[in-house]
């Protein structure tokens, strides 16, 4: 009622359940042919003239390499036989499709070299009408590759990030480093939006611009004329794009990466059983959902070049973070298994290989595939002959059945010595591991 940005911590039945998920396509109602009816992860990016389809599900390995090889190539099917029958091109069985079932460039700096690298996006113009992370991150990925990003700040204090004083850590002229990592190769001009003259400046700007960018709320932009069909009739071709908190459909409120991140479902996901829910951090969702919101400014841009139209691109949060979650998100969705959604013990890892455990001096993360070979392998570098012949971890099941037993004796061994031996030794074996840092390292 007093619209603070708050959120529930949810967990993933949330978004399993959620209609504004299902409304804005984040979450997709499927038919399978042999597996049935299930969930899954959609499209994070809305589009109103080329918006993402569900064309065919996941293809079986080398699905499509004799379609490929003939169409692009021009293979004939006795070629593709030959490959196929030689082994280069693998497997080309074909599998059952199921439809969608419906519900409701920088200044050099001194020393640089002075030779002008060539600009992806040279002659694009984006107008640059966000705030805080997320929009401001998208712009800068544009910029970063060429594109000329004006950067339309209000009068006064400008974006909202520059005084952001909580994490002013350098703090340098009117920025600090939180305003500096999502706004470098942009220009800044102040407008005042609020009045005539700077509305109908602004207007012109933008029809000889090829990008508008806002992650500020519908209703905000529409009090000063820049809702998307008045600036669609200023510039048909236009590239509308908009960083929402929760999508384009439904409800609209204010929205941060955290509170965003607590309906997703992915904080009781997290941290060991027992104790509080963990937020990612480090912004990432608002860096996720900028990734996101660039590409789909591209796949406008592309299209736009094909028919000579813009149109309404968004990406929001919401989004992106169902996205970000997916490796657990989509196998909870498949099955509503609360395996895939609770917090769960390093100490009950299903594969003892993939695993954290604590050196002498710090954590490591190793991650092995629980396969005989590899546990024979890991077995030789770490010099445990004795629990490589124990019966109970004689093989891949034995090991999973007795995951527990397995990772208390892995851990009385791994800290047992520094965390660069271990990776040395490693490294000798082939075994992918890595210490856990801290930033300072």
């Amino acid at each position: 009622e007093n619209e603070l940005s708050a959120d529930i911590v949810e967990k993933y039945d949330y978004p399993a359940a959620d209609d504004q998920a299902v409304a804005n396509r984040y979450i997709l109602n499927l038919d399978h042919p042999s597996y049935g009816r299930f969930q899954s992860i959609g499209f994070p990016i809305h589009m109103t003239e080329t918006p993402a389809r569900l064309a065919r599900m996941a293809p079986c390995v080398g699905q499509h390499s004799g379609e490929v090889l003939e169409e692009l190539l021009g293979y004939s099917p006795a070629d593709v036989e030959t490959l196929e029958f030689q082994g280069i091109i693998g497997a080309t069985r074909s599998a059952p499709t199921a439809a969608l079932r419906p519900r409701g460039i920088a200044t050099n700096v001194a020393g640089a070299d002075r030779a002008s690298p060539a600009k992806a996006l040279d002659g694009i113009r984006v107008l640059d009408l966000t705030v805080w992370f997320q929009g401001p991150v998208c712009a800068q990925h544009l910029a970063d590759f060429g594109a000329e990003v004006i950067h339309i700040e209000r009068p006064g204090h400008g974006d909202q990030a520059r005084g952001v004083r909580s994490i002013n850590a350098v703090p340098v002229a009117d920025w600090n480093q939180y305003f500096l990592v999502v706004n470098r190769n942009k220009k800044s001009m102040v407008i005042d939006l609020k009045t005539p003259t700077g509305r109908n400046l602004f207007d012109r700007l933008v029809a000889v611009s090829d990008v508008f960018l806002s992650n500020l709320g519908t209703e905000s932009l529409k009090a000063v004329g820049l809702d998307y069909e008045r600036l669609a009739f200023v510039n048909p071709r236009l590239v509308y794009a908009t960083n929402t908190g929760y999508g384009p459909r439904g409800a609209s409120k204010p929205a941060f990466d955290m509170t965003v991140q607590a309906l997703t479902g992915m904080m009781t996901r997290l941290s060991e059983p027992g104790q509080p829910p963990v937020y990612l951090g480090l912004g990432a969702g608002d860096a996720y959902g900028g990734l996101l919101s660039a590409l789909g400014i591209m796949i406008a841009l592309h299209w736009r070049d094909k028919t000579g139209r813009g149109q309404h691109v968004d990406a929001s949060l919401y989004g992106a973070q169902l996205l970000l979650a997916a490796p657990s998100l989509q196998p909870y969705l498949a099955t509503h298994s609360n395996f895939y959604a609770d917090q769960r013990s390093r100490r009950e890892a299903r594969n003892p290989l993939w695993n954290r455990y604590q050196a002498l001096d710090r954590w490591l993360f190793l991650c092995l595939e629980n396969t005989d070979e590899n546990w024979e392998g890991f077995c030789k570098a770490v010099g445990c002959d004795d629990v490589a012949g124990d019966p109970r971890f004689g093989d891949d099941e034995q090991r999973r059945e007795h995951s527990g037993a397995l990772i208390d004796i892995l851990d009385a061994i791994l800290v047992e010595r520094i965390a660069a031996d271990w990776m040395s030794c490693f490294a000798d074996a082939g075994i992918p591991a890595a210490p856990i840092n801290v930033l300072a390292d």
